[in-house]
């Protein structure tokens, strides 16, 4: 397959997607901005999209070997990936297993609190209306994901946290939550898509507490590339 990039058809805040030659297949292009707070705050660090490049294309292939399909088909270079192109489901999935973040400022409830088991929560993705929280039946009432596909993200989200908490819990770190996003391809197959990053997951430091994902950024913590560089030392280690 020509790899090289034709048309650039989407461009978002962290990533572009480009066609190829084969229309099953998109590139993205990993970019070195940060943004947060639904793009109110932003930033550029030299360096970041390589890094999300790699953890991202890591932890796919970590999945894809424990049975977890997505629409990664793999890393090109620094920062770029070979995807396979899908309809993308207009939910944002988040799996908690520890409060944190909007959570807390939701329901009032403690940081910091081990939840007994895993929390799912989903979001309509829509950048103007700030992503908003929704509960099953607004997907299914507008039409947004039928009860087939809700049950088969819930079943691959939990295999996902499965499999990513063990694997993390090795390397010393907590996975805390993490967001996931799902795509159709042309025969209406459902699959991971997006990434998966320090951008989209909160991870600490089992010894420390320290985080170790995009947190920095959000609560201007400093040293956010060195978080970034952590991850992937102990994943490519």
């Amino acid at each position: 397959m020509d790899l090289t990039k034709k048309e650039l058809i989407y461009e978002g805040k962290a990533k572009k997607l480009y066609t190829t030659e084969d229309p099953k297949y998109l590139i993205v292009e990993y970019k070195d901005s940060f943004t947060a707070f639904n793009g109110q705050k932003k930033a550029t660090m030299s360096g970041k999209g390589v890094l999300n490049n790699k953890i991202s294309s890591r932890l796919f292939e970590l999945l894809a070997k424990n049975g977890v399909e997505s629409h990664f088909a793999g890393q090109i270079d620094d920062v770029h990936q070979l995807v396979r192109r899908v309809k993308i489901v207009p939910l944002e999935v988040i799996v908690r297993n520890i409060t944190t973040g909007s959570l807390c400022k939701r329901l009032g409830v403690e940081e910091g609190m081990k939840l007994p088991r895993p929390l799912f929560e989903m979001c309509y993705k829509d950048d103007a209306l700030g992503d908003p929280f929704i509960i099953e039946d607004h997907a299914l009432l507008f039409g947004w994901a039928t009860k087939e596909e809700i049950d088969k993200i819930k079943e691959i989200s939990f295999k996902v946290n499965d499999i990513l908490k063990d694997y993390f819990a090795g390397k010393g770190v907590v996975l805390v939550d993490f967001k996931l996003e799902f795509g159709k391809d042309s025969d209406g197959k459902l699959m991971l898509a997006d990434e998966i990053s320090p951008d989209t997951c909160r991870f600490w430091d089992s010894s420390t507490g320290d985080h170790l994902d995009k947190d920095r950024f959000r609560k201007d913590l400093g040293n956010v590339m060195a978080a970034y560089e952590e991850i992937w030392k102990r994943i490519s280690e």
